[in-house]
């Protein structure tokens, strides 16, 4: 299990933050802190594999405590969560090594991708003597494979016709929108449209809803999910 300190000030987000890594297989939480005082106490008697790590707090900053660590020689690994997201902040914690950086307030999916991240690095790193450059790159480069790999469209789907659909999916975010309305906006039958939609969906970049209309029969209505327009827009062939 990847051991996990949260030093956050504020209690009731230590508290989320404590139930969302727990609810990821393969984390456990070693303890809280409420400070960088006692956060350096807790690692003092108690192993830690990564630490969750607030910026703004009562005296020492949470960037102090990562810049004293790497001057110490302390490789632990750290991901800041904060409110902080001004240029010189972010600039300063890549700087010194933090693994990722989650501005407040964050979904759950993107900290559960921050930690899935950080899982498959620390396992990686630590099950192997010499790494190969094809594990370095899958490292990477992720999230380049995943763009690359979902417009591998399978057969009976068309580049130009995804291209429509996802185009106007995105002019639609935020909008739910049912499988006849996409189709007679884009002048595509409803039965491609749908297996357009099942594809995005089983890729988890649009949601469903299902609602019941008056007559007692199930509608599947659809939504871009947050954070998902740049994967949609890169998808694109103009």
């Amino acid at each position: 299990m990847i051991r996990v300190l949260i030093i956050e000030d504020d209690p009731m987000v230590a508290k989320f933050n404590g139930i969302y890594l727990e609810s990821i297989p393969g984390f456990t939480i070693a303890g809280f802190a409420k400070n960088v005082v006692e956060g350096r106490k807790f690692m003092e008697s108690s192993p830690v594999d990564l630490i969750l790590l607030d910026v703004y707090m009562k005296g020492p900053t949470g960037l102090d405590l990562l810049m004293e660590l790497r001057k110490e020689g302390d490789s632990v690994d750290v991901i800041l969560i904060t409110a902080a997201n001004d240029k010189d902040s972010v600039q300063q914690a890549l700087r010194y090594g933090a693994v990722d950086y989650l501005i407040k307030p964050f979904t759950f999916e993107r900290f559960q991708n921050a930690l899935l991240q950080f899982k498959k690095q620390f396992y990686l790193m630590n099950q192997h003597d010499e790494i190969s450059q094809d594990e370095i790159d899958n490292l990477l480069h992720a999230s380049d494979r995943i763009n690359s790999d979902l417009f591998e469209l399978p057969k009976g789907l068309t580049k130009t016709t995804f291209t429509r659909i996802a185009k106007k999916i995105i002019a639609w975010q935020g909008i739910t929108f049912s499988t006849a309305e996409l189709a007679d906006d884009i002048g595509v039958s409803s039965v491609s449209t749908r297996k357009y939609l099942h594809y995005l969906v089983a890729h988890k970049l649009i949601d469903t809803d299902v609602v019941y209309q008056e007559t007692g029969r199930p509608l599947t209505n659809y939504r871009l999910l947050p954070g998902k327009v740049h994967i949609l827009q890169s998808l694109l062939c103009e």
